[in-house]
């Protein structure tokens, strides 16, 4: 079965270099073939070895495009191009940290990253769309239901992962111990944040996600003072970070 990592890249926020860095951990970290797929409307810029691809037309309206990540959805439309096999989806602000091949074999019609343990203590799942892996074609539900009814979709939801774990019927989730979050188990406790910087993540860890502020690119090319969301500090250059992002080619 062919093994497949997508990304998507839409607007302004995300430049070229997140994509490249992306395609070069994900060499890095999974073991043999591998197809590297850049759903964008803009693929200047892209490294040789990234298959860049139109995203698929879903009939969004254009609001929708700003809101949330429901351009996403077009990953389960039932037919993409020549694509097939297993996929595992990347969000661009996520650091691959360590061996991908795993994520590829979990078993499961699709697979998500539970936040709920990160942030909420009754033990309700809350499914993000960060980082996903499914069959190519699996669920293509999830397509023809938001191309059906956009507006009371997006009425019904906050936003696509919300639309995912309400319609998507069984999902598996990640293990812990191989995705964590920056802001819940790297980012220093206040007060002692004004002091040192955030440690790195361990070698359990496989991928470390960013949602929301910081992002990544933040402790790379900092600004001018705090670059954490206050009360929360950090300021200057990240080291670990700043290797990550030159060791794949990104831009400082």
């Amino acid at each position: 079965m062919d093994r497949i990592v997508i990304c998507m890249k839409w607007g302004t926020l995300y430049g070229p270099d997140y994509v490249n860095v992306l395609w070069s951990a994900a060499r890095e970290n999974i073991s043999g073939p591998f197809r590297f797929i850049c759903m964008t409307d803009d693929a200047t810029g892209l490294a040789p070895g990234i298959e860049a691809m139109p995203i698929p037309d879903l009939g969004l309206p254009p609001d929708l495009w700003r809101s949330g990540g429901w351009p996403k959805l077009a990953m389960f439309l039932p037919q993409i191009a020549d694509l097939s096999g297993r996929a595992l989806f990347i969000d661009l602000d996520m650091v691959l940290w360590g061996e991908l091949d795993p994520l590829f074999t979990l078993p499961g019609p699709l697979v998500m990253l539970d936040s709920g343990p990160w942030r909420y203590r009754n033990g309700i799942p809350r499914p993000m769309s960060s980082i996903m892996a499914f069959d190519i074609g699996g669920l293509p539900h999830l397509a023809t239901r938001i191309i059906a009814d956009p507006r009371g979709m997006a009425a019904r939801y906050q936003n696509e992962q919300d639309f995912i774990g309400g319609e998507a019927g069984e999902i598996a989730f990640w293990p812990q111990s191989w995705i964590r979050s920056y802001k819940y188990h790297l980012r220093p406790p206040l007060l002692i944040d004004r002091f040192r910087g955030p440690h790195p993540p361990g070698p359990e860890v496989k991928v470390l996600c960013f949602h929301g502020n910081p992002r990544p690119i933040d402790m790379i090319r900092p600004p001018k003072g705090n670059w954490d969301v206050p009360p929360h500090y950090g300021r200057g250059q990240v080291s670990w970070m700043v290797d990550y992002w030159t060791r794949h080619g990104g831009h400082l």
